[in-house]
């Protein structure tokens, strides 16, 4: 699939793409899609003064998560792997176009999809007319609603630090983030951001893959907008998320590729680094729990009566909006959520469709999800964590790989006793 993304006066007219996309502006005409506009006002209204290459990342960023929402799995020849050839508009083609093969393999890696990426001239560097403010936080952390970055950001706070903390706004935990940004450290200085965009004949369901890279900009994004880092100072942008999780390892031979993010994945966080530090931008990502089981995450929080207010009040479910704004309680999330609770001990007041595992059908105990995490299970204990990862854990740009190795085998025990506990078989 063939798309363009530029801003409004860029000539569409003279392009062969199959799609075209409007950055920060209104389309009038119902062939095109639009991204970005309520966006780069909400930036210009809160007095902003993000780094000039971050504008370009943004872009990028809002490119590829527009092109996701775009492209049909159905209509490519495997049903699955999907090709795009990407045009974006930045303010800086010769530097883009020099790193176009890194951004490839990153969104490869990502998205199991194929990229092309162009660049060509016609970006933008929004400017306030008013005067800018450069917020005194000392770092960034990501608050998606979820239980490990509501975790994260309890811990940062308990341990002196003053984070910025930057949202993703999506149906259904728009109104939570607000209220965990609020509880934290007596109210933590919070952004919620949207992307907003307006795609013709979208996926539908739409997809997710890419969700992870926009997310992250808008971390990276704000960071350089901090006193910090206008001090020419770096800022330490915190991605908190379980190692199991951010490993996301298949479950069964026949999953591979096909769970839903790779959001902490330790690959993608690497060539994001390796992107920022290309393009000069003084932004550290950071997971601290890349070691660490969703449960463990939970028993070690540091302010454990916060935590037991909201935990349950949090989203993990991968089919959150398919049901009703409900956790299903069966898909891969929602088991890793109910297996951390059980590790806590806590009381997981939680909702789940679909509660008693144990019941003998389709839709409990033979869910395809259950069932995998149940082979999963049987075959890394037959044949060990190391051969059960397989390839897992390759990549050279994955450190730490023994300690990863364990982590995961840590989190599939987490699942294996809820699942016994629950009697399922």
């Amino acid at each position: 699939m063939k798309i363009t993304c530029a801003l409004s006066d860029f000539n569409f007219a003279g392009t062969d793409s199959d799609l075209n996309i409007v950055l920060y502006g209104h389309t009038g005409n119902p062939t095109h899609g639009s991204v970005g506009v309520t966006l780069k006002n909400l930036i210009l209204k809160q007095k902003l003064l993000p780094a000039p290459r971050a504008w370009d990342l943004l872009s990028l960023a809002l490119a590829i998560v527009s092109a996701d929402l775009a492209g049909h799995r159905d209509r490519s020849p495997d049903g699955w792997t999907r090709e795009f050839d990407l045009t974006v508009s930045v303010v800086d083609p010769p530097f883009w176009s020099a790193n176009a093969a890194m951004v490839e393999k990153l969104l490869a890696f990502l998205t199991t999809d194929r990229w092309t990426l162009h660049f060509i001239e016609g970006g933008t560097i929004p400017v306030s007319k008013r005067a800018p403010i450069f917020p005194d936080e000392d770092c960034v952390v990501l608050l998606s609603g979820g239980l490990d970055s509501y975790v994260g950001a309890i811990d940062l706070v308990s341990a002196g630090v003053k984070p910025f903390a930057v949202s993703q706004t999506v149906r259904g935990d728009a109104k939570n983030q607000r209220t965990f940004a609020a509880e934290i450290g007596g109210g933590l200085r919070h952004l919620q951001l949207n992307h907003d965009a307006n795609i013709p004949n979208p996926e539908n369901p739409p997809s997710q893959r890419a969700r992870s890279i926009i997310f992250i900009t808008y971390g990276m994004f704000v960071a350089t907008t901090l006193a910090q880092y206008h001090a020419g100072e770096e800022v330490p942008l915190y991605v908190c998320e379980n190692g199991f999780i951010a490993i996301n390892p298949p479950l069964t031979g026949g999953r591979l590729g096909s769970l839903s993010t790779r959001t902490a994945h330790p690959v993608v966080l690497s060539l994001l680094q390796q992107l920022l530090d290309a393009a000069g931008l003084r932004v550290r990502i950071v997971n601290p729990y890349r070691f660490k089981t969703k449960g463990e995450m939970l028993r070690e929080c540091v302010d454990q009566v916060l935590l037991e207010a909201h935990a349950f009040q949090t989203t993990s479910c991968g089919r959150f909006k398919q049901f009703g704004y409900k956790h299903c309680g069966r898909c891969v999330p929602c088991l890793v959520r109910r297996s951390a609770f059980h590790a806590w001990k806590g009381k997981d007041s939680t909702y789940y469709k679909y509660s008693n595992l144990a019941r003998d059908d389709e839709d409990h105990a033979g869910f395809d999800d259950v069932r995998s995490a149940l082979i999963g299970i049987a075959e890394c204990g037959e044949v060990g964590i190391t051969r059960w990862l397989g390839a897992t854990l390759s990549s050279d740009l994955v450190a730490d790989k023994e300690e990863l190795r364990q982590t995961v085998e840590r989190g599939l025990g987490e699942i294996r006793a809820l699942l016994t506990g629950l009697g399922v078989r």
